[in-house]
């Protein structure tokens, strides 16, 4: 290797590439995640909230084989395909009858709750998986999600996870470098899920939740992941809804996507044109956000 090449941000080296191709040799018939495990330990390569970065690591791991500078062990099952949606059903004993009216009437009623037990992860699952128009995909990095509920009775969920890697219009808007943009990205959040339960029709509701959900998401996510969030952005799919919601709730809508894959570095996923939100949560975010170390 004539010269060190950085990956998920990390530097790496000649010693890096001998390390990781002794431990397929040594330890590969356990499996492609066991190696991506140990390579965290030896590494103590940490999200901060002091989890091992697994799914960066894997990911690092699949860069450095497609650029022919180390060779995984075989796979011990197969991957699952692009654009996979889990299996999910319609939660057992859920209160599906209409529920109609003004906001006004309700408000103080509405709680939203982060999504943080298994019995509210499966609950979680089941109303994305059969109410939101995409369904339910396992999340890859960081990511909280949120139930809202009237009283006890769920009426939306919300998720907010990795922001995009490169997005023009955003990326104007906040006028930072390429550089800038590798280092900050993890100040940027993308509300990735939104859905208000079909048999919910209150007025006002969307923008509601919205707003106070953000509100919530810049108190949850320091304490989960042991970092402030500068900006959320979300795209909306121009053929389907307006962002009407997005735009009461004081998001800005800046541009459109080019019709690609949220993270298409390789111009051949073709997706549906998307315009693009975002919702600053700090007044200084382009200063912040264009900083460079």
């Amino acid at each position: 290797m004539d010269q060190d090449l950085v990956i998920r941000r990390r530097v790496i080296r000649e010693a890096d590439l001998l390390l990781i191709r002794q431990l397929v040799e040594e330890e590969g018939a356990q499996g492609r995640s066991h190696i991506s495990n140990r390579l965290c330990e030896i590494w103590n390569w940490r999200q901060a909230n002091g989890r091992f970065r697994q799914i960066a690591c894997r990911d690092l791991l699949r860069r450095l084989e497609a650029h022919g500078l180390i060779e995984l062990p075989p796979k011990l099952r197969e991957a699952r395909r692009a654009g996979y949606r889990n299996r999910t059903s319609t939660p057992d004993l859920l209160d599906c009858r209409p529920l109609t009216g003004r906001l006004r009437e309700f408000q103080n009623q509405i709680g939203i709750q982060l999504v943080e037990q298994s019995k509210e992860l499966a609950l979680y699952r089941g109303l994305v998986g059969t109410c939101h128009y995409l369904g339910y995909q396992q999340a890859t990095g960081a990511q909280l999600r949120y139930i809202a509920y009237l009283q006890e009775r769920p009426i939306a969920c919300l998720s907010f996870g990795p922001a995009a890697w490169k997005i023009g219009a955003r990326d104007r808007f906040i006028g930072w470098s390429a550089q800038a943009r590798q280092q900050n990205l993890r100040w940027v959040v993308n509300n990735d899920r939104f859905v208000i339960l079909p048999w919910i029709q209150i007025q006002c509701l969307a923008s509601h939740l919205l707003g106070r959900a953000v509100r919530q998401l810049a108190g949850d996510w320091p304490r989960v992941y042991g970092h402030d969030l500068a900006l959320v952005e979300t795209f909306v799919e121009k053929q389907r809804f307006a962002g009407t919601a997005y735009a009461a709730a004081n998001w800005i809508c800046v541009g459109q996507t080019l019709g690609r894959g949220r993270n298409d570095r390789t111009h051949d996923q073709a997706a549906p044109i998307k315009t693009i939100w975002l919702r600053p949560l700090r007044g200084d975010f382009r200063a912040f956000l264009r900083q460079e170390q």
